[in-house]
């Protein structure tokens, strides 16, 4: 059991972080140069014909890439397939008081998703049970904030809209913001899941809606999706328009060379980019990586405050209310478990500053750790198989509820009074 727990674990990381460090290869054998390692990584047309034309956890998007499909990938708890359906809607399958009137919408990664666990088995449904009213799922597996506040626009201007959204954002969501494709950081997961799930099954991060840096104003920029019809997509397999279309994409750049997966990098844009997000960084040599990962985290931080503000004003226009959530169990919760120092604590000051109704779910662990005589390891596998198990969507559940109910200006049937609440089955009671 704890074998296929650790091979299940491993494997739903790397589709978190996508590293291909993690894969066991060494750095050298890694050290490529930039267009070295798009020429090499390109997708194969069989993979975009799956994709596009036959059953697979991921469908085209012309806005955001691509949103959820249905599929039963092999990533669940003791080794077992998840069931990972989708409305007609778009939004993930869901089961509890379906039919009554839906208050809230979640946009996110896949920790809003739901990745690894089976459609009844999402916080979002779990919370649902409890408030005796639907929760709508527009998680995608792979999305930055940027492309979840696309969703979001998107769909608050249907007859899906709800008057209260969630916009949850994950780990490194703040860096996947700026991407014009992420395919380049999940080739490797790619290529394992084409053997594990069969070609193209798991296609998905491919070109999308983003924001970046205009290095001539030093202004953020919202950029279209550079592939918005099927047909284009199969230009992702062709080397040549590869490296032409992502030469320039200066936070890839960023991240493949922090991740030591590229051999060098041009240094005059990074001291633009430095210079206009006032970052100082040492640009020598033997510091180089390091301070590039310190400027991409600055980068990714003023677009992920850029989106709040968009969206804090989208959500003001439309007559709803917004709720952020921040999570980054890697990277955050494992740092403030050991008592150091969290790196985005310039996130959070910008949330309490603005006075953003915001919960932050570190924090929340932090305090149920102590509950425990555990190791950080072993308190991790309690809750987690690489995303949250169900056992952690239950607790991330209950973790927000009360939040959630004192958020909502009429409180849920579960939490009226006897004296407003009718005892009324209509819409309840369900034939099976």
């Amino acid at each position: 059991m704890q074998a296929k727990l650790n091979i299940t674990l491993r494997a739903a990381f790397l589709l978190i972080i996508a590293s291909p460090l993690a894969l066991g290869k060494t750095a050298e054998q890694q050290k490529k140069s930039f267009a070295e390692y798009i020429r090499e990584g390109v997708p194969t047309r069989k993979e975009i014909d799956v994709f596009l034309n036959d059953i697979s956890w991921a469908r085209f998007d012309q806005d955001v890439g691509y949103i959820l499909g249905n599929y039963m990938p092999h990533d669940g708890l003791d080794s077992s397939s998840t069931i990972s359906t989708v409305q007609s809607g778009g939004a993930r399958t869901s089961f509890m008081y379906k039919g009554k009137l839906c208050r809230i919408n979640t946009y996110g990664n896949s920790f809003t998703q739901c990745n690894q666990v089976n459609d009844g088995e999402t916080w979002q449904e779990y919370l649902a049970a409890h408030l005796g009213e639907p929760i709508r799922n527009f998680g995608m597996g792979g999305f930055g904030v940027y492309q979840a506040y696309r969703r979001m626009i998107r769909e608050e201007k249907t007859n899906q809209n709800a008057r209260y959204v969630i916009l949850y954002i994950w780990g490194d969501d703040h860096i996947r913001s700026l991407l014009r494709c992420r395919y380049m950081l999940t080739k490797q997961w790619n290529q394992r899941t084409n053997q594990t799930e069969g070609i193209g099954r798991m296609f998905h991060g491919n070109f999308w809606s983003h924001i970046e840096i205009d290095l001539e104003t030093g202004k953020l920029v919202e950029e279209e999706n550079l592939l918005p019809t099927p047909q284009s997509l199969y230009k992702m397999t062709d080397p040549d328009w590869m490296y032409e279309a992502l030469k320039d994409d200066l936070a890839l750049q960023m991240y493949l060379y922090k991740n030591n997966q590229i051999s060098d990098i041009a240094i005059r844009p990074l001291k633009r980019l430095s210079k206009y997000l006032r970052c100082p960084i040492d640009f020598s040599d033997g510091n180089l990586r390091s301070s590039v990962a310190e400027l991409l985290d600055k980068y990714s931080f003023e677009a992920t405050k850029y989106i709040l503000n968009k969206a804090e004003e989208f959500v003001s226009a439309n007559n709803k209310k917004l709720m952020v959530i921040i999570f980054d169990p890697y990277r955050v919760t494992r740092t403030l478990l050991k008592g150091e120092i969290r790196y985005d604590r310039e996130i959070v000051d910008f949330l309490k500053e603005n006075e953003f109704n915001y919960i932050d779910m570190n924090i929340v662990h932090v305090e149920d750790y102590k509950d425990f005589n555990l190791s950080i390891d072993e308190y991790f596998r309690r809750y987690f198989i690489g995303h949250y198990s169900p056992v952690g969507n239950h607790f991330f559940a209950y973790s927000i509820k009360d939040r959630i109910v004192e958020w909502l200006d009429l409180k849920p049937i579960t939490y009226k009074d006897s004296a407003q609440r009718m005892i009324e089955f209509k819409g309840y009671l369900q034939d099976y």
